[in-house]
């Protein structure tokens, strides 16, 4: 499974894009796609229209991961371990999620996820 980060969510709706690429790839190894809530919460934030929302509904067939009490202690311990950084908050929930699920996590932005490689999260 493969959990898209919110930059990945917005870059799947622009043709241009490098996320369109990996997207239509992973399809085609018949990867199954999902995203945190809070990833979600994010991309709804927009702006975004409806129709987008439905067509990225339609890519994850609606696997938003709940963030929950397990991912809540992930996040706290990812984020002690690298610092404290004002602002990293979002990307630890987000990390946490993928990592509880034991999912790859796809992101446009991989430098503020790569801290918490060494700490069990699997980039894709």
């Amino acid at each position: 499974m493969i959990h898209l980060d919110a930059n990945f969510l917005i870059g799947a709706l622009r043709r241009d894009s490098p996320a369109v690429v990996h997207l239509e790839n992973w399809f085609r190894q018949g990867e199954s796609l999902a995203t945190s809530s809070i990833a979600w919460a994010e991309f709804l934030n927009g702006p975004v229209r409806p129709d987008q929302i439905e067509h990225l509904e339609y890519l994850i067939q609606g696997n938003i991961i709940a963030f929950g009490r397990r991912e809540a202690e992930i996040s706290s311990r990812l984020i002690n371990q690298t610092g404290r950084k004002r602002g990293m908050q979002p990307d630890c929930f987000i990390a946490a999620t993928a990592i509880c699920a034991r999912a790859r996590l796809a992101t446009l932005n991989q430098r503020h996820f790569a801290p918490f490689a060494s700490l069990g999260l699997q980039m894709a």
